[in-house]
C-alpha cells in the first residue's frame, strides 16, 4: 500500500510542477520577458508529459505571437516565422480543446489578438503596396481570428467592419471574386453603410448578375437602395445589367436571351435585344459586312419586335425599327438590282435578248427587292394610324420629331404602292387598287404642315 501511495505522490508531484511551470512561463508574460518565457517554454515542450495538455499550445501560441509583435522583431523574417509556428500551435491547441475556454484567462487572449494585429499589421502594408495576393491571404487569417475574438466577447463588436472590408478588396482584386462575394455579403446582410461602401453592395449586384443568381441580384439591389437611396446604380435593373456588364454584340445577344429565357414577356429586353440586332444587320459604319448569319438575326428581330409590340402596340418606335430595317434593306438590295443591270447590259449585245441565267437572276433580285419593301408596308401604316390618331404635342421638338417620322412612313408607303403598281402590270383590278392606294398616301402627305 505505501508503494503505491508513493507513485501517486510522485505522480502528483510530476503534475505539480507542470502546472506551476505554465504558471511561471504566464508571470514572465506579465512582465513581458518574452525572451526568458520563450526559452523556458521550449525547453518544457520536450516534455511529453507539459505538451499532453491543450494548455502548452495556447501558451506557445501566446509567447510566440508575442514576441513577433515586438519592437526590433516585428515586420521582419523572424516574426513571420514566429508568426506560423504560433499560429501551428493555436491550430493544435484548438483541436485538443475546440471549446477554447481557457481564452477566458486575459493572458491567453494576448495569443490570438497577437496574431490578429500581426496579420492585419502585415496584410495593410502589402495592401499598401499593392500586393494583392499577399495581403489577402493574410487578411483572411485575420478575418477567422477576428470571428474567434468576437464570438468569444474578447472584441466587444459584433462586426469586424474594417477587416472584412480589406479581405474582400484584397480578395477582389486579385481576381478571386468568390471570395470577395463572401466577405461582401457579410457586410451587405449587416446593413452596412457610410462613405465607401456603396461599393459593397454595386460588387454584390454585379457578381450575382454574372452569377445567373437572380434572387440574390434582386435582393442586394434592394438593400443597396435601401442603404443608399440617391444611389442611381441600384435603379438599374437585370436588362440594363445583361447589356451593361457586356462589351460585344454576341455577349450581350446571349446575355438578353438568358434574361428572356427565364421572362419571355419582358418588355425592355425584347426592345434591347430588337434594337441591339436591328443596330449589327443596319450598321451605320462604312464599310459593315452583313453578318454572316443574317436570316438567323433577323427572325429573332422580329420575333423580339413583335413581343413589344403585344405589350405595348401604341408606341410608334417599334413599327419604325421594322419598317426602317426593310427599307434598308431594299436599298441594299436595289443598289445590287442597279449593278446587276449594268453588267447585264455590258455583256448583251444590242437587239439580242439576255441570256437566261441574267434573266432569272434579274427576276430573283425584283423580286427580292419587293419582299423588302413589303416587309416596311405594315409597320409604316401602323406608324401612319398612330401619328394620325395622336394630338400634336405641346413640345416644340417633340411635335417637329413627329412630323418628320410621320411624312417619312408616309413617303416609303407611296414608294411601296408605286412599286407593287409597276408589278402589277396586266392585272387591271390590281393596278386600280394601288393607284388609289398610292394617291391616298400622296394626298395625305401633302396635306401635313
Amino acid at each position: 500500500m505505501k508503494r503505491y501511495f508513493f507513485l501517486f505522490t510522485v505522480l502528483l508531484s510530476a503534475s505539480l510542477v507542470n502546472a506551476q511551470k505554465y504558471e511561471d512561463i504566464k508571470n514572465l508574460l506579465l512582465f513581458n520577458k518574452y525572451e526568458q518565457a520563450k526559452t523556458d517554454l521550449d525547453k518544457a515542450m520536450t516534455n511529453a508529459k507539459f505538451t499532453a495538455k491543450a494548455e502548452a499550445y495556447i501558451l506557445k501560441t501566446t509567447v510566440y505571437a508575442g514576441m513577433a509583435m515586438m519592437d526590433g522583431t516585428k515586420g521582419t523574417p523572424q516574426a513571420d516565422q514566429l508568426t506560423a509556428e504560433a499560429v501551428t500551435a493555436f491550430n493544435k491547441y484548438k483541436e485538443m480543446e475546440p471549446e477554447m475556454t481557457l481564452l477566458t484567462d486575459p493572458i491567453y487572449q494576448n495569443g490570438p489578438i497577437n496574431l490578429y494585429s500581426g496579420y492585419y499589421s502585415s496584410g495593410y502594408t502589402d495592401y499598401s503596396d499593392k500586393k494583392w495576393e499577399l495581403s489577402f491571404e493574410k487578411f483572411k487569417k485575420a478575418v477567422e481570428l477576428s470571428d474567434i475574438l468576437i464570438n468569444k466577447k474578447i472584441l466587444t463588436t459584433t462586426l469586424d467592419t474594417n477587416v472584412l472590408i480589406l479581405a474582400a478588396i484584397t480578395a477582389e482584386n486579385c481576381n478571386k471574386k468568390d471570395d470577395a462575394a463572401k466577405y461582401y455579403r457579410i457586410l451587405a446582410d449587416h446593413k452596412v453603410t457610410g462613405e465607401g461602401f456603396e461599393s459593397v453592395y454595386r460588387f454584390l449586384v454585379s457578381y450575382s448578375f454574372g452569377k445567373k443568381d437572380i434572387p440574390s441580384f434582386e435582393k442586394y439591389k434592394a438593400l443597396g437602395k435601401e442603404m443608399f437611396p440617391k444611389s442611381e446604380y441600384f435603379d438599374f435593373d437585370k436588362v440594363d445589367f445583361a447589356v451593361g456588364l457586356e462589351t460585344t454584340f454576341e455577349a450581350k445577344r446571349k446575355a438578353l436571351e438568358e434574361v428572356l429565357a427565364t421572362d419571355p414577356n419582358n418588355y425592355k429586353a425584347n426592345e434591347i435585344l430588337g434594337e441591339i440586332i436591328y443596330d449589327t444587320l443596319n450598321s451605320r459604319f462604312e464599310g459593315a459586312v452583313e453578318p454572316a448569319n443574317e436570316i438567323e438575326l433577323e427572325a429573332e428581330m422580329v420575333a423580339a419586335f413583335n413581343k413589344v409590340i403585344a405589350i405595348k402596340p401604341e408606341l410608334e418606335n417599334t413599327y419604325l425599327y421594322l419598317g426602317d430595317h426593310y427599307i434598308n434593306k431594299a436599298v441594299r438590295v436595289n443598289t445590287e438590282r442597279e449593278a446587276f443591270a449594268k453588267e447585264m447590259k455590258a455583256r448583251t449585245k444590242p437587239g439580242t435578248m439576255a441570256s437566261k441565267e441574267d434573266l432569272t437572276k434579274r427576276d430573283m433580285l425584283d423580286k427580292k427587292y419587293s419582299e423588302a419593301l413589303e416587309g416596311a408596308r405594315e409597320p409604316y401604316e401602323k406608324v401612319a394610324a398612330i401619328f394620325a390618331s395622336r394630338p400634336k404635342s405641346e413640345d416644340k421638338n417633340h411635335a417637329i420629331r413627329d412630323k418628320q417620322q410621320y411624312k417619312k412612313a408616309i413617303s416609303y408607303l407611296i414608294d411601296i404602292y408605286a412599286n407593287k403598281r409597276i408589278n402589277a402590270k396586266g392585272k387591271p383590278a390590281d393596278i386600280a387598287k394601288y393607284t388609289a392606294e398610292e394617291k391616298k398616301w400622296s394626298d395625305l402627305y401633302d396635306s401635313i404642315k
